[in-house]
């Protein structure tokens, strides 16, 4: 039998017993208008797929149309939401036989402002469930009591606020993931005494819980594990600007003996590139997620680890939920993390970047 999505379609039904998508919904239904021996292919396929043909059947016959709001911090193409809203796409094209459908917004990650105003957005659309990247438990639970008063199911991707629990959460657990980070980094270190955080920051706010939390786990290892260690900081301009090399070019000035760095969001392209750039090969430098600037760095040796966390099905597993939990009536599971994949030059060719390929 062909490999299947995890999901099953009626069309993948039909297409295993050789029979028309039609012939799948009148057995499904108790209809007539179908031969005897279509009508057993058909079962025979409903039952070695453990097909649960009373649910399936009832959210089909219903013709309710859902639609989904995410809400996303705003990027570039290429960037690590790109892949979320990657994964978001090929769930609606799965449950795409149930009428979903997904909008899509974006907020300024480093504007709380941006959060409170799109989110009042989403809520007077009243959509049926809800997914997004948390901000702020401030800004954050306007917005969830607004959806708990409307009785509108909501899911967080990438970070989560456990005093607002909502129905599932899909990301790292980012302070173990920033404690695993600290340990790796200091494999590299030796017997160095200081090391350096690098951060995107923008008039204070650094933009991202799951980042503020990896930095908290950070630096917990290395009071445990190194108290004597000197943790050196350099933050660069959130947005992409010309005078982050004249910054880096004054650091490395200003620290000549540090070898060893970290960034905990998704730009650490742009500390490799400096390096090679600067022909600085003797730094140690650890980053997150498989943005394509930065497995080149990784590959040509600027920078010595990559952390994944197939952001591609969080975005998948978040729509998934959602369709459970309102269409098909499921219990789900509400805290969902993600591996925290350490990838090198050496295993990164061997590692599956998208799961729906």
């Amino acid at each position: 039998m062909n490999k299947l999505p995890e999901r099953i379609r009626i069309k993948d039904i039909a297409r295993l017993a050789n029979v028309s998508v039609g012939t799948v919904d009148r057995v499904l239904h108790g209809r007539s208008g179908v031969s005897e021996a279509s009508r057993k292919r058909v079962e025979e396929i409903l039952k070695q797929l453990d097909y649960q043909p009373n649910m399936y059947a009832s959210a089909l016959a219903s013709n309710k149309k859902y639609t989904f709001a995410c809400l996303l911090p705003k990027h570039l193409e290429g960037e690590y939401w790109t892949d979320v809203q990657k994964g978001i796409r090929e769930a609606v094209s799965t449950y795409s036989d149930f009428n979903i459908s997904v909008d899509i917004t974006h907020y300024d990650p480093y504007d709380y402002n941006s959060f409170a105003a799109t989110s009042r957005a989403v809520i007077e659309e009243r959509p049926d469930g809800v997914m997004f990247a948390p901000t702020i438990p401030q800004y954050t639970k306007e917005f969830t009591d607004a959806l708990n008063g409307l009785g509108i199911p909501y899911i967080y991707i990438d970070s989560q606020i456990k005093d607002v629990p909502p129905l599932a959460f899909f990301g790292q657990n980012s302070h173990q993931s920033g404690y695993f980070a600290a340990r790796m980094l200091m494999l590299l270190a030796g017997n160095d005494r200081e090391i350096v955080i690098f951060r995107k920051i923008h008039e204070g706010v650094i933009g991202s819980n799951q980042q503020e939390n990896r930095e908290i786990g950070f630096r917990q290892y290395m009071r445990e594990h190194h108290p004597d260690c000197n943790i050196l900081e350099l933050d660069l301009h959130a947005d992409p600007n010309i005078e982050d090399n004249r910054m880096l070019d004054d650091f490395f000035s200003e620290h000549p003996k540090v070898k060893n760095g970290i960034t905990f969001n998704s730009k650490v392209y742009i500390i490799g590139e400096y390096l090679k750039m600067r022909r600085k090969n003797n730094i140690n430098l650890i980053g997150y997620d498989l943005l394509e600037r930065n497995v080149a760095c990784l590959k040509e040796g600027t920078v010595s680890f990559l952390i994944a966390q197939q952001p591609e099905l969080q975005g998948f597993n978040s729509i998934r939920t959602l369709c459970d939990h309102l269409i098909f009536k499921k219990e789900v599971t509400c805290t969902n993390y993600m591996p925290i994949d350490l990838l090198t030059k050496e295993n990164i060719d061997y590692y599956n970047f998208s799961l729906f390929r």
